[in-house]
């Protein structure tokens, strides 16, 4: 049986645009990973089952980020690695995406 595939969002494609211009101007957050899922969120390009799976353990660990000490979560002036990071991989928007995805994935 063939793997299913997923087409991101407008939304999350939009989080990992500004995550990769947030990390070029501030030059911190995220890994080469990083960078690469938030290219392929930025072209739309198709998810497979294992990224679903990839994006929700990232999304899982990452969570405590937003707790950041340095920095801030959220800001465009002054942005958190974390924070950054976060947008790489989609945002918000992906984690809550992959929530439902992985809910089919698991029902299936």
């Amino acid at each position: 049986m063939a793997e299913k595939t997923f087409h991101p969002t407008k939304e999350m494609a939009s989080a990992a645009r500004h995550g990769l211009r947030l990390r070029e101007k501030f030059n911190r957050g995220g890994t080469e990973t990083g960078v690469k899922r938030a290219e392929q969120l930025a072209e739309q390009k198709e998810l497979s089952e294992s990224d679903i799976k990839s994006m929700h353990s990232y999304f899982a660990r990452h969570k405590v980020d937003r707790d950041t000490k340095t920095h801030e979560w959220g800001s465009d002036s002054d942005p958190s690695a974390g924070y950054i990071a976060w947008l790489l991989w989609g945002g918000d928007a992906a984690r809550d995406w992959v929530e439902r995805k992985r809910e089919t994935l698991e029902d299936s």
